[in-house]
């Protein structure tokens, strides 16, 4: 081993996960695996897994070493190396998406070789097994994710809002990838000249060492990264669960666990609001609070470990509704079809009604909360508008390293948001509460420089030099693309079970003789959950209850 591999191995097993990343497995548990596999002889500078490659075998040493490494023009950069008892592999593998990186051997030795199948029907099958791979796969990603090693690299600037939407779209799919600053290098023009792009393309994505994307979009990023390379879009599914926030990630997992086929569409990346939130500390079973990230992150590879899956950056675009199965036509204009539907598109932050709010979307004006916005607004005054549990937890989020405003139109607080959010906002020195106040005036050149708002008690209004301003307010369905199909209430909302009329269901012509499910909508077989159905909580904890029900439901249908 080279004194760059000892190095680079010894901070490894130095992580405070490193026990989890590199577990040794036990000859009884090397056993047990050798009867999902075949026995896999392997010489010195032998290839296992080449980056790029697909599907990706999945190998538990029992002798010899090796090395994982990152391959950039051609050289290998040494990341870990595995001996006898350990595993490949990493959160791809359970994905399907292409490797990250090369796999060669550095001696002659003996593994035994799984395919995803194989690794799939061994984790759960296999409770004790299945939890040491999946933990060592999620800690290796947040590792990878962590150093940003991986098979992107991003070209951009922190003050590009398309720059922010490309970041935000691998952060919240979990890709890791390295981030260059062009706002911090010293010679731009250089290094934009050795891709062969100008300061227009910018972002600039390198992806899979070769191929550069400009500006790309996030169905280009998607495409090159191999998330859907997988997905077979013609056979009829079980269950299409539309929308992949905790409702959608929630039904995905019960009906998946149960052995129903299932898809999951989600237009941006998974998680929906709930992914953006900085910390939830009102979940059932996080008693610290974990991130919307996080979360996320746990239910897609839970659904992924039972056989789902995911098409990114796919959104539906249209139901036909007039015959089962049910067929959504998807914004590239393929279609997929299922036995029954999930509704779970949840809902958008409401925008303000007020001009020129929308030219400043990524360059001062945000819909979320992230690590990201947090570095981009540090040490300034920022905006918050909205009175809710989100607005709450960003507000105590970016305090500790910004001045908040936190702006609502009600008399207080107490309507809508959780007491123990109210707390910390008023023991928060760098949290001023702004009541019956309304955000009139937004205005600056490329970048939000100004804001304008009015205090409802006196009339009187007050410009402040104020360049972040995050809108947390409202909510508005996602359910234009639905065309009539199922009914909805007078804000947009899915309406199912008991708030059905019989005008709603004679106006659908409602076909059974029973009445709908408590989640079904006016469609046979078409559940609403989470923040779409019309009367939902707004909650994480609802969202999921919601999904995992609709799948019991599910099941009595199908079986009709």
């Amino acid at each position: 081993m080279s004194a760059t591999e000892v190095t680079l191995q010894n901070s490894l097993v130095g992580s405070a996960h490193a026990e989890l990343m590199f577990p040794t497995l036990t000859a009884a548990q090397l056993a047990r695996v050798a009867a999902h596999g075949t026995p896999r002889h392997m010489e010195a500078g032998d290839v296992l897994v080449e980056a790029g490659d697909r599907p990706v075998p999945f190998f538990v040493l029992t002798s010899g070493r090796v090395a994982i490494v990152s391959v950039k023009d051609g050289v290998e950069t040494p990341v870990v190396i595995h001996g006898p008892g350990s595993f490949t592999g990493e959160a791809n593998m359970l994905l399907g998406r292409p490797a990250l990186m090369r796999a060669r051997a550095l001696e002659s030795g003996e593994a035994i070789q799984l395919t995803r199948e194989d690794l799939l029907t061994l984790v759960q099958t296999d409770t004790e097994i299945g939890d040491i791979v999946m933990r060592g796969f999620i800690y290796r990603r947040l590792e990878l994710i962590a150093h940003g090693i991986g098979d992107v690299v991003l070209l951009g600037s922190m003050h590009n809002p398309p720059t922010l939407r490309v970041k935000e779209f691998l952060v919240r799919n979990g890709h890791p990838f390295g981030f260059i600053d062009l706002d911090r290098e010293a010679d731009v023009d250089a290094l934009l000249e050795r891709f062969h792009v100008g300061h227009g393309d910018v972002p600039v994505l390198i992806c899979r060492g070769d191929t550069v994307l400009r500006n790309p979009t996030n169905e280009d990023i998607a495409g090159c990264l191999g998330f859907n390379i997988d997905i077979d879009r013609t056979h009829v599914r079980d269950v299409l669960v539309v929308g992949a926030g905790p409702a959608g990630l929630a039904a995905a997992v019960y009906a998946a666990s149960e052995g129903l086929d299932v898809l999951v569409l989600e237009t941006n990346a998974p998680g929906g609001q709930a992914g953006s939130s900085s910390r939830i500390e009102n979940y059932l079973g996080f008693p610290m609070g974990v991130s919307g990230q996080e979360l996320t992150s746990r239910a897609i590879t839970q659904a992924q470990k039972f056989g789902a899956q995911i098409l990114i950056a796919s959104g539906a675009s249209s139901l036909k509704c007039e015959r089962q199965p049910y067929t959504v036509e998807l914004a590239d204009g393929t279609v997929v079809r299922a036995r029954a539907l999930v509704f779970a598109m949840g809902a958008e932050y409401r925008r303000l009604a007020i001009e020129n709010v929308d030219k400043f979307q990524g360059a001062g004006v945000y819909y979320s909360a992230t690590p990201m916005e947090a570095q981009l607004c540090e040490g300034e005054d920022i905006i918050i508008v909205g009175g809710g549990n989100s607005a709450g937890q960003a507000a105590v989020y970016l305090s500790a390293t910004a001045r908040v405003h936190l702006v609502v139109r009600a008399a207080d607080l107490t309507a809508t948001m959780s007491r123990y959010l109210i707390r910390r906002i008023e023991d928060s020195p760098s949290i001023e509460l702004r009541t019956r106040t309304e955000i009139v005036a937004v205005s600056g050149d490329e970048h939000l420089q100004n804001v304008t708002w009015r205090d409802d008690n006196t009339g009187a209004t007050e410009t402040r030099s104020i360049r972040h301003l995050f809108l947390m307010t409202g909510a508005v369905p996602n359910t234009a693309w639905l065309h009539g199909c199922v009914a909805l209430d007078e804000k947009g909302f899915v309406k199912t079970g008991t708030t059905l009329t019989p005008a709603d269901l004679a106006t659908a012509g409602w076909p059974l003789a029973r009445v709908p499910h408590s989640l079904e909508t006016t469609l046979p077989r078409v559940f609403a959950v989470g923040d779409v159905r019309s009367g939902s909580m707004k909650r994480v904890a609802s969202a999921v209850g919601d999904g995992s029900a609709a799948i019991s439901l599910v099941h009595q249908v199908l079986a009709e």
